[in-house]
Order: C-alpha cells, then structure tokens, then sequence
C-alpha cells in the first residue's frame, strides 16, 4: 500500500497529515507514506523532523486581483499538477489523502488524471478553494468541524498527534510543571498564539506580568519563535516562563490550567481533545473562521471569547484572574471543553484510508 498525503504550508495542514501518517503506521507498518509540499511551506521542516518522505511540487499561489500575474497561472498550474503527475507515477500511488494548501491543488488534479481514489479532510469551517476543488472531485471528503460546507462532507474530527490526545494531563500535571520550572500548587495560565506566535496576545500577557504576578499566577509564555521580547518580567515568584518555542506541547498543556490563545482549528481542536479552557482570541484579518472555530466551544461552556481590539492588560487581570482562582470553574470548563473534543479522528481517517484504497 502506498498512501500520498498532500498539505502544506502552515501547521493546520501540516500536522493532521502528520497525525493520519503515524496513525497508518500504527495500523500497518509496511505502509509507504509519502507526502507532497512545495518549497515555501512549514512541510519542509516539519515532515523529515517526523521521519517522513517529503517530495515538493511548485507553488502555485491564486491571485486575489486581476492583475497580469493571472495570467501566467495556467502554465505554472500546468507544471505543477505534471511533476505531482510524475511523483504518483513513481511511487505506484493507491491513494491521495489532501488537506489544503497550495500544493492540494496540482495534487487533486494529478490524481483525477492518473485515476488515483482521492480523500479530502478540511478541518475549517470555511473551506479553502483547493478543497473546495477536492470536494468536487471524489465522494470521499471528511469535515474537522461539524459546520463546514462541503458536498456530502462526513464530521469525524481533526486527526491529533498522539502525544497530545493520549494524555492523562491530570496525573502529568506535576511532572509537566517541573519540565517549565513552574511550582505544582499555583494556577498556571498557558498563553501562545499558534505555532508563529501572536503580537496582539504576546504584548498583553507581557504588560498584565507584574499583576499577574500580584495575584499569584504563575505564567508559561510562548512568544513564537519569529518574536522577541523587547522587556521580561523580571526574575520573581510566581514564575513568568518565557520560551520561544515548544517541542513538547503536550507537556505545555499538562502544566496549564486555562489557555490564552488564538481560535486556530488546530488549536480549538487539541485544547478541546485534552479537556482546557481556553479564553480564545480570534484573528482579526482573513474570513472570520476562528471565531467560528471557537463559537460552539464557548457556548458550550469550554471557554470564552475576546476579540484581539478588547484583549488589554486589564482584561487579562479582571476576566482570567478570577476564573484561575476559582477551581470549581476551571472544573466545570474543562469538563465542557472536553465534551466537544475528538480524539479518535486520526484512528478514524486511517480506517476509512485504508478502506477506500483497498478496494
């Protein structure tokens, strides 16, 4: 068997195709797994340090205006879905499993022409065009929200990292706080804005760090790795952590109590997966999917919402403060949370895989 996954270019595309790949494996390890990316995405990091092949097809971004570089898009498009062409060939592809992206696009139409099954899995409420193309294309297509408009689209959930979805963050707790060089016995606040970090979030939490401190808080601060700090809080007790990045995300959630973060699928997904409020702060720019990322999970009671204009200093301190000190509604919201969380997406997706391209 030999499945080729094509998504690229941010970590929402990146790593559900990552989740499905050990999830394949873990069903059976004689499977070949081969992904597609192009040159200009986070695939060209992320997918070796996963120990998977990694073949790159051209970019081929769509204008957003008519402008003369529209016109040259035929012919790059062209390129692109006959060296994707090529890579199938080669590789004896039984299946293609996309989640979006640039290089989704040349892979779905290099599918269709080589007679390849396609499998589409959009984890947005709102559908990239390459999707929406996918969609168009197969009858095998899988939502990671229950809202998302696509033709016969079938809700299953994100896939996850195992990592993440198979842990017991209760019982990790005192462990995972040890790892950040946080105390066992104080409410932690886990703040970060996705996997390039977030200014609007970064600049709060830093402004709110003295009072935070004040009121017994202690905070792990992931700033993004393309982000510096101009000012840390200074050395003190509770402890203000703050890291560019972290490997390990699972053990970041295990040591928190409450989430201050964007409403990105992917991380609407985990936090839901492994039971954490979150006080989610949409995007302001794009189509508005964030915040109909995070709308069912905050009417759930699981988190609550902000817009990224309203996030100051003093609504950290007067809305998240009261919340970490109270244990009994950080129980309630958590329990909430973890009711709307998929953790068997991956599991799910490997069997309809392997399903459809058996027969």
């Amino acid at each position: 068997m030999r499945v080729v996954l094509a998504g690229g270019g941010t970590a929402g595309h990146i790593e559900p195709a990552l989740a499905l790949a050990d999830a394949l494996r873990q069903q059976d390890p004689a499977i070949g797994i081969t992904c597609l990316g192009t040159d200009r995405g986070l695939e060209t990091r992320l997918v070796p340090a996963r120990g998977y092949e990694l073949q790159l097809v051209p970019a081929v971004p769509l204008p957003r205006a008519l402008t003369p570089q529209l016109l040259t898009v035929p012919g790059r498009l062209a390129g692109a879905i006959s060296t994707a062409s090529q890579i199938l060939d080669r590789l004896g592809a039984n299946i293609l499993v996309g989640f979006g992206g640039y290089v989704a696009t040349p892979a779905y139409l290099a599918a269709r022409r080589r007679g390849v099954p396609i499998v589409v899995h959009e984890a947005n409420p709102r559908p990239g065009l390459a999707n929406r193309l996918g969609a168009r294309l197969t009858d095998h297509v899988f939502t990671g929200h229950p809202d998302t408009a696509l033709p016969g689209g079938q809700y299953i959930g994100i896939p996850l990292r195992r990592e993440v979805v198979a842990m017991d963050r209760f019982s990790l707790g005192d462990k995972a706080r040890s790892y950040f060089g946080l105390e066992s016995d104080r409410p932690t606040l886990l703040v970060f804005g996705g996997s390039q970090g977030a200014r609007s979030i970064n600049n709060a939490a830093l402004a709110a760090a003295p009072r935070l401190r004040a009121a017994g808080v202690q905070v792990l601060h992931v700033v993004g790795p393309k982000n510096t700090v101009e000012q840390e809080p200074p050395p003190g007790d509770p402890q203000y952590v703050i890291l560019p990045y972290v490997d390990r995300m699972d053990l970041a959630y295990a040591a928190a109590d409450l989430v201050l973060c964007r409403s990105g699928a992917m991380t609407c997904a985990e936090l839901t997966a492994v039971g954490l409020p979150g006080a989610y702060v949409p995007l302001p720019h794009g189509n508005g999917e964030q915040r109909l990322n995070a709308a069912p999970i905050v009417e759930a009671g699981g988190g609550l919402m902000v817009e990224d204009a309203e996030l100051t200093p003093e609504w950290i301190i007067n809305t998240l403060v009261p919340i970490l000190h109270n244990p009994e509604k950080v129980a309630r919201m958590s329990e909430a949370s973890a009711r709307m969380g998929r953790r068997d997406a991956d599991v799910t997706l490997a069997r309809k895989v392997l399903e459809i391209a058996s027969r």
